[in-house]
This record gives C-alpha cells, structure tokens and sequence, in this order.
C-alpha cells in the first residue's frame, strides 16, 4: 500500500502530460566554439636573406726582407698593434755600410775630377778665342769635362742605391694594423725576397664578411624588382649574427657583389665591409650576415601558429568570413619573416586567420572570431578534441 501511495503522483503527472498533448521541450542548441583571430593587414615589409661568410682583412701585408743578413734585433711585441713606417727588426749593416761609405768616396773623387775638368774647358774656352789652343785640342778638352760630369752623375746614383739597401737592413712595417708572431729569431739568417715572411700584419678596424649567394636568388629577385613587387634602395645595410647566435653591435653594408658565377656551386660572392673598432670580428670567424634584400611595399604577414601544411606538403589556413563561417584557404608562403610567413597568395588584407582554436572547428561550420589581443579572447588550450556532428 505504501508503494501504491508513491506511485500515485508520477502517475497522475504523466496522466496529464498525455491528456493535453504536450512533448518535452528540446535543449538549446551551443553557440559557435570561440576561435581567436588574427586580422591580416597590407603593410611595408623588409626582406632579409641570411647568409654564411667568413670574416677577412681590409688589408693584409706579409714582412719580408729586402736585403740578405743577420738579424740583430726584433723590435716589435707580438700580437700589438703597429704603425706604418714603425721598424719591426733590424739586420746586421756592417757590409751595406761599407758599400755606402765607398760609394760616398766614389762620388767625392768623381766631383773633384769633374770639377778639375770643368776648369780646364773655361780655360781652353778663352784661349781658343786668341787662337793659343787648336779647335780640336778644345773640342777633347769639353768632351773630357763633359765626361766627368757624366760620372758624377753615375757616382751620385751608385751612393743613392747603396744607402736604399743600407735601409733595407731596417726592416718597416709596410701598413698599419695588428702583427701576428715572428717567424725568425734574433741571430737567424734572411734573404733578400725570401718566400717565408717574417711576420703577417693584418688591418682589423674595419674587415670585410665574404659571403656567396645562389645565381637563382639573384634572379628570383631581380624578377621581383623589375615586376614591382619589390624596391631596392642604393645603399644594403647588413646585420652580422656571430657564432653564439648573438647579434654584432655594428651594421655592415654590402661592398659589391661579383660579376662571375662560380660553375662548381652556381653561387657568386659578395662582399660585406664591417666596422670593427673594439677588435672583436678575427680573421677567418665564422659568421652569419642577414643582407637586407629589397622592401614590399604591401606584403602581407600571416602567423606561423595559423599556417599548418597538409601531407601533400601545401601549406593550409582556417578563415572566418564575413558570415561567421569557417574557410579553408590554399596558400603560398614564401618565407619567415620573424615570426610570421609571407603570403604570396591564398590570403589578403582583411582576412580573419584563425590562430588559436583550431581544433574547435572544421570548415563550413560557424564561429566567433576573436581578435588575439583583446579582452574577450578566449583561453584555448592545447589538444581541445574537435567538434563531433551528431
């Protein structure tokens, strides 16, 4: 009786229910999942190329004697910085000396000569104006006179090559910069023109970037140019990356570019000057230059998170259109800029490419677009399993 008493009321209700009619009332459909949204906008964009390059000297010049002795001194610390015209080592000049001490002597006999000659011609000059010397007794006295002036000249220039080989004992720096270690030691033996120099002096205050760039970039850019996509400017700023990933604190700018393709690499080199005051960029290191390669005027940037790639390898995006519905749009991205891939073609200004949310949706359902950035952006996590219909 007790289970009849409960019973009772459930009974009735559903009595009543069938008595007028009614059918239970369907529960509202979701709104559209939330996606955050990035708006794609037309704006100028630099195009960079990176490229791998050796540093190298503005200036090297390799010490090597020009004349043959013993070296006495080094008059140099290794690895300092030099002047041009500072004397690096100095050989023994007892012998070139000598030979400039008897080229001296030479001359001075030659002038005393000359001189003696010269006298002896005026004489003769007057005395065959009273017909007391024959014309030709006249004519070999001018010629001797002439003659001894001809060796003094040839006196003066002996002492003048004897003393350049007395300075080749001082041995100079041919150019300012930083020398390397000598070769030679105090007491060693040199040749005038050896192969082997002595010491390496390499200019480091400003060096160069060699870099090498492939022939189809060029021409891929040089198509750009000339079609309009793409400006140059006169002047190629370029920034120098260093080994540990870090940026160089001084911009370089591009030299020039070679004229030749090498046939091996189908590359051509280019050449970066760089400032270098405090020493840091050394001969031979190993660096990475981003050369800027021209500007677009109205390139447009999509992010990297709403730029996904199918198996095929074609890289994919998710739109919201005007009418709140999911697109699926083929794209062409060309390359990284930063963070973000350069759209060649798939998507343009005013474009909402989805961002965040992805797994929330497929294409043609709706959603409500957000723009990342704003307040109302909603949080979506990582691995959100998408939509089932049904």
């Amino acid at each position: 009786m007790a289970r009849l008493r409960l019973l009772a009321p459930a009974l009735a209700g559903c009595l009543l229910v069938s008595a007028c009619g009614g059918e239970p009332e369907a529960p509202p459909s979701p709104p559209p999942p939330a996606v955050t949204v990035v708006t794609l906008k037309a704006q100028p964009v630099s195009l960079t190329r990176e490229l791998a390059g050796r540093t190298v000297p503005v200036l090297v010049a390799e010490v090597r004697p020009q004349a043959t002795g013993i070296v006495e001194r080094r008059l140099f610390e290794e690895g300092s910085v030099v002047a041009a015209g500072q004397p690096l080592y100095q050989l023994d000049d007892a012998s070139y000396r000598a030979a400039a001490d008897t080229a001296r002597a030479n001359l001075a006999r030659a002038e005393a000569t000359a001189e003696s000659a010269r006298l002896a011609a005026v004489r003769s000059t007057r005395l065959v104006g009273s017909n007391l010397v024959s014309a030709q007794d006249n004519e070999t006295v001018q010629a001797a006179a002439a003659a001894a002036a001809a060796e003094v000249a040839a006196a003066r220039a002996s002492l003048r090559a004897a003393e350049v080989n007395l300075g080749y004992t001082r041995i100079v720096a041919p150019i300012g910069g930083r020398i390397g270690k000598s070769s030679v030691t105090p007491g060693a033996l040199v040749t005038a023109n050896q192969e082997a120099p002595l010491a390496t002096i390499q200019q480091l205050d400003t060096v160069y970037v060699d870099l090498t760039q492939s022939s189809s970039e060029w021409l891929q850019l040089r198509r750009e140019i000339e079609a309009g996509r793409l400006s140059q400017d006169g002047a190629v700023p370029v920034r120098i990356l260093l080994e540990d990933g870090s940026e160089y604190a001084h911009a370089g700018q591009l030299e020039f570019a070679d004229v030749t393709v090498d046939p091996g690499t189908g590359s051509y080199a280019l050449r970066v000057r760089v400032p270098n005051p405090d020493n840091l960029l050394l001969p031979g290191m190993y660096v990475r230059a981003a050369v800027a390669m021209g500007q677009r005027q109205d390139g447009i940037l999509a992010p990297q998170q709403g730029i996904s790639r199918d198996p095929k390898g074609n890289a994919t995006a998710l739109v919201v259109n005007a009418e709140g519905i999911v697109e699926a749009r083929t794209v062409v991205a060309s390359r990284t800029v930063g963070d973000q891939w350069l759209i060649e073609s798939g998507l343009q200004a005013g474009d909402r490419v989805i961002v965040e949310g992805l797994q929330k949706v497929q294409p043609g359902a709706p959603a409500t677009a957000v723009e990342r950035g704003s307040e109302a952006a909603p949080a979506v996590e990582a691995g959100t399993p998408a939509p089932t219909e049904g």
